[in-house]
This record gives structure tokens, sequence and C-alpha cells, in this order.
């Protein structure tokens, strides 16, 4: 019995451009068990023989760079040179571990009162990676090739409204000479996801996705006691100091809000500005808003194209409407745009108070909150007053003083005078609803290992 359909809606013009039939449970459990046969045998080679194929994989990956970031943007609106830098992107990751993956799993010596002991860092099996769809690709390969080069499996559940790019992510990774099997895409929907959980062939659990889904997932994988990393919401905040250059400032901060449409669990979502400076930045900002071109996301001039689906789009206006509704102003935007497609206007609104659902709740959108604050201090205060903690910037040209302020700033990662991004060299992840466990360089491959100690006593 088939379990579910899957269509593809282009958000850009309502069509459907995809139908395609999911598996049922005893299919998905068939096919996480051959990956898990897969993974048995992979895990015997040396990771210097595991890490070969991700060199073919980069370099496919950057020949279908155009024909992958098209597919994004036609499933999920991203604009297409978006679209594009994402898959290249994913290249980097794979060479990244192709060249330092056996360092960061080399084995540890510690001295010990043995003759010899050391740490080693074994996978752990088969990785079911829920996934998410505002970065088809990139978030997959960020996960999946660690993952991978440590010796594990991985089967994908990818979100439902991208089923093509989930199915392409499998055929790259067996075209690039990986075993069949080993990285497999499931069709399924997040109730035979969850099930997955429970099965043995199952050994841990990575999800990117919203606090709630977060934390069902978790909490199926602690009761069946599965490793699990968690990459949930955000609601950055973005420090505007007085002493900052505002210029550079504000030109980021147009793209750290608009980026992928707004639909970026790190892009920056509040502007927190000293007094001195607020309508210096607010004004800067109004004129470089002025220049984004919203419309066609194939179009390569075009800045901001749909969200995602219409209810998103809905949803991002239901937080602006109750915002205006109780005494904040939209200096521009603040409503949907078009006849059809799930478009939005790109927004700048002052005057966010508590009682707002803006405050407290993320706007995966391209929706810009600005915020006056009387000093550093309470920039902080007001950045951390937040159920979320992935990322943060801070714009100041105090290096010393913004590295002090970095140490007080709840979030899994700072950007002193920097746009928060995920470099596949350094720690991505999350603190408070915003999640744990860490994706990408040294500490992310090893999140999916047994970290095993080894006493040898002559």
């Amino acid at each position: 019995m088939i379990h579910m359909k899957l269509q593809s809606i282009n958000p850009a013009t309502d069509e459907i451009i995809g139908e395609f039939e999911g598996m049922d449970a005893d299919a998905a459990v068939a096919a996480t068990q051959a990956c898990r046969a897969a993974q048995q045998k992979w895990r015997e080679l040396p990771i210097e023989e595991r890490v070969k194929p991700l060199q073919k994989l980069a370099l496919l990956t950057r020949e279908r760079a155009a024909e992958y970031g098209k597919l994004a943007t036609l499933e999920m609106g991203k604009p297409i040179q978006q679209a594009v830098a994402e898959v290249e992107k994913c290249a980097w990751v794979c060479e990244y571990y192709a060249q330092h993956a056996a360092e960061h799993l080399a084995l540890d010596i510690v001295e010990s009162d043995a003759s010899k002991s050391y740490v080693r860092f074994d996978p752990l099996g088969v990785l079911l990676a829920i996934m998410p769809w505002n970065f088809p690709f990139w978030q997959v390969y960020r996960a999946a090739v660690p993952a991978i080069a440590a010796g594990n499996g991985v089967v994908l559940k990818h979100a439902s409204n991208v089923p093509q790019c989930a199915m392409k992510l499998e055929e790259i990774f067996r075209d690039a000479g990986f075993p069949e099997h080993l990285f497999t895409t499931l069709l399924v929907d997040a109730k035979t996801a969850n099930m997955l959980i429970e099965e043995d062939a199952v050994d841990c659990v990575t999800i990117t996705g919203s606090t709630a889904a977060g934390a069902a997932v978790a909490a199926n994988a602690g009761k069946h006691l599965k490793k699990i990393v968690l990459e949930l919401g955000g609601s950055d905040p973005f420090i505007v100091l007085a002493d900052a250059d505002l210029e550079k400032a504000a030109e980021t901060a147009v793209t750290a809000r608009n980026q992928n449409n707004g639909q970026s669990c790190i892009a920056a979502k509040r502007f927190i500005v000293e007094k001195p400076v607020m309508e210096a930045f607010e004004k800067t900002l109004l004129a470089l808003y002025a220049n984004l071109k919203i419309g066609d996301p194939l179009d390569e001039t075009v800045n901001i194209g749909p969200l995602a689906q219409k209810r998103f789009r809905d949803d991002i206006d239901a937080l602006v409407q109750d915002a205006v509704q109780k005494g904040a102003k939209c200096l521009t935007g603040g409503k949907p745009w078009g006849q059809a497609g799930a478009f939005y206007e790109p927004t700048i609104i002052r005057g966010i108070t508590p009682k707002m659902r803006l405050y407290r709740e993320e706007a995966f959108g391209p929706v810009l909150s600005l915020y006056e604050v009387w000093d550093a201090d309470a920039a902080v205060e007001l950045a951390n007053d937040s159920e979320f903690g992935l990322g943060a910037s801070i714009w100041t040209r105090d290096i010393e003083r913004a590295e002090a302020l970095a140490a007080q700033i709840e979030s899994g990662a700072v950007f002193i005078n920097g746009m928060v991004k995920s470099d596949p060299r350094l720690p991505f992840g999350g603190v408070k609803k915003s999640g744990h466990g860490r994706e990408l360089g040294a500490y992310g491959i090893r999140e999916f290992v047994n970290t095993k100690t080894v006493y040898v006593s002559s």
C-alpha cells in the first residue's frame, strides 16, 4: 500500500511541477535495513578509503550546480543566484572532510597509569537525517558528508515539498562512487520517520527544523536511547553600536535579513541599535530596501522570491498584523505581494514590544524588526531575552569590547562585524531552544561516533 503522495509545487506560480508516490512503512524499514547492511561493510574500510569518493562528489556537485540550483528555485523559491551558490558550497564541505576527516578522527593519545591508553572514534551505524526545505542541498550535505566519512550510513527524510531535490541527492552520492544504499532517500511522511527512530536499524538521528518538530523527534529518540543532534529555530540579534561602520552594517543587514527570502534559521531577525545612530541606520536601511527587487526567482536580477508555501506567507503576515494592531509601525512593506505565488514584501517594522508575537516568535520571512537601546549592556540584555540562541552579530570598531560582549551573549556563534554563516571549518549549532549538538568542523564529525577509551596494561 502506498503511504503517501508528494507534490512539488512552484511557490512563485502555484503550478504543480511534479507528483511522486511515497514509501509505505514496510518499504522504508527495508530501505533502512539495506543502508545498515551497506554501512556494516563501509565501516571496515580505513578512513583514507572512505574519503576518496568525496573528491568525486565535490566535482559532480560543481558540475551540476546550475541544474540543482534551478531545481531548488522551482521547488522552494530561492533566488537562482543564491540557489546555485548553495549547491557550490556543498562541494566545499566535501573537500574539507576529504582533507581533514582523518586528522579529526585520529587516535587521541592520553597519558594515564596504563602502558598505553588512547581514545578512538568509531562509527555509530545508520544516521536518520530529517532535513528541511530552506537549504535543500546544503543542509543535507553538511549532515551527511561528515557522518559518512566517519563510517556511518545515512537515510534521508527530506521535507515533503522538495521531493525532486531529495531524489537528486541520492543519485549524486551514488554517482560519486559511494556504495549502493549507503546514502538512501526515503520519500516518507513525518509519522513514518518517527516510527523509524524506533527501529534497531537506526542508531542516531539529526534534525534541522522547527523547535516543535525538534522537541517531538528528540522525545522519541530519548525514549529509545538514540543519540540526536538538534538544529532548530533562531531569532538572531544584530547589534549595531554607536561606533559601528553604519554603511557596512546596513548593507550587511539587508543581506542578513533577506537571504533565502528571509527563510533561514541564522538570518538576522532582531536589529538592536544604540540610540545615537538609530535614525541614521534606519534611513540607510530604507534607502537600500528601495532597491530590492521582488519577483520571479529565476530572474537573476531578483533579490526576493516567494516564501516556500502560501501558509508560510500567511504566517509571517499574521505576525506583522499582530504587531501593527498593537502599536508597531511598518516603515516599508507589510503585506503579501502579487496575484499568484507566496510572495511577501520585504518589511521593516519598528516599535516592537513584549506584548507582540513578533517579540517572541521567529519571523521566518523577509521581516526586519528594529529595536532602539540606550547602550551596549541594554543591547546584550535584549539580545538574550529570547528562547533562541543560534547566532548573533555585533557591529563596532572596538574589537576588544566586542569580544567581551560576545562572551555574554547566549548563542552558538557570535560574528563581529560580519554576517552569521556556516563554514565547514567551524562548529555550527545553538543553545536554548535553538537545539544542541554541533555540525561541521572537528566537533561535527565527532557527534555520531562512539568515543571509545582503549586502556592497555602490559
